[in-house]
């Protein structure tokens, strides 16, 4: 796999200055308050480089000009959902154009792009890929998506449906068949504790409905807390193979409608996909669940991955991005500060 080493954008939403960001092999974060934009570069970094992994499987010709023009913009698009493609340049300097690059270990899948304020539906190209990736990208979203997985698919190929992309193309994962036989040690350690707190393993059905099997019976996905239907989805993406071979995984907010136990699960998974060397970017406001990841790789003492974290920073009219390798780099980071006020509020109640 070829790692991605460098993000740089200039007038991208909320980012009318130049950005370089540099990225670890293993674990980045992104942390920061609501709205300042975590979600939109983690979606612009899964555009690119998703449309190179489903041109790999459809394409016989290298990468042309001619066809990303058109295929980056469909994904930007369907990711975003903007009115139009100029909606996702920043409008603070006029008619400056938006533009994306994307940097990698190996420098064959390096690419670039630009579109204006004014573009509807297609992106110049300043730098094509030589080839395309063969390693896929999966975002995995804030919602749920086991009760909504069946049809879904179909629904959003026949219509227009105002859900983002992401979404489709999680639940086309979501579907892939269980693998049979044996689980690996690798699978089994992480399904584990998920099966554990979920009472139960997750079951599809010929019709594609997802089930919580348990020594009770099968309970319909439906019924299962939102908390543990996220697990579940979790654990269907591990037990059908999907995480183990994606070389690139977004998750957003892995924390979210969550609570304490179960955040304690997920930074297990997190840690565990880093380790065995997918590189993983997560969006995040939870300290709970970043000092989690701190405490698993000083208990396990088994860590061969690196990370990197970015704090985000609302400004005027613009986000101000500070990166380090630790979180004691960070001297924005936002929600330790929150965290350290009420701590200060409570002891003056006390």
């Amino acid at each position: 796999m070829s790692m991605l080493k460098q993000l740089n954008v200039k007038n991208l939403t909320l980012f009318p200055e130049q950005h370089q960001l540099e990225f670890a092999a293993g674990l980045n974060v992104f942390v920061g308050e609501n709205g300042t934009g975590k979600t939109h570069l983690m979606k612009a970094i899964y555009s690119l480089i998703a449309t190179s992994e489903e041109a790999s499987r459809k394409q016989t010709s290298p990468p042309t000009k001619t066809y990303l023009q058109k295929a980056y913009a469909d994904k930007l698009l369907g990711v975003f959902k903007p009115d139009a493609l100029g909606r996702l340049a920043s409008r603070r300097q006029g008619r400056a154009r938006c533009e994306i690059e994307l940097k990698f270990q190996d420098t064959a899948f390096n690419t670039s792009i630009n579109f204006a304020t004014n573009a509807q539906s297609d992106v110049q190209i300043e730098h094509p890929p030589e080839q395309w990736s063969n390693k896929r990208a999966l975002f995995i979203p804030t919602r749920e998506l086991m009760t909504i997985s069946p049809g879904f698919v179909a629904l959003y190929e026949m219509h227009y449906v105002p859900f983002e992309e992401t979404w489709r193309d999680t639940c086309v994962h979501l579907a892939v068949p269980q693998l049979k036989g044996r689980r690996t040690a690798a699978i089994a350690d992480l399904l584990e504790p998920l099966e554990k707190a979920m009472g139960g393993r997750v079951f599809l059905d010929k019709s594609g409905r997802f089930y919580l099997k348990s020594a009770a019976g099968n309970m319909e996905m439906q019924l299962v807390s939102e908390g543990l239907r996220k697990l579940a989805m979790l654990a269907q993406l591990i037990s059908n193979g999907v995480l183990q071979e994606n070389g690139y995984v977004f998750w957003d907010e892995p924390e979210a409608n969550l609570n304490p136990k179960l955040i304690k699960l997920i930074a297990e998974v997190i840690y565990s996909l880093a380790n065995n060397g997918i590189q993983v970017f997560i969006a995040t406001h939870s300290l709970f669940l970043l000092r989690e990841l701190e405490i698993i790789a000083a208990i396990k003492q088994d860590k061969n991955f690196t990370q990197r974290y970015f704090a985000l920073r609302a400004e005027d009219e613009s986000v101000s991005i500070e990166q380090g390798n630790e979180l004691t780099d960070l001297q924005t980071l936002v929600m330790l500060d929150e965290a350290l006020q009420q701590s200060d509020r409570y002891m003056d109640i006390a």
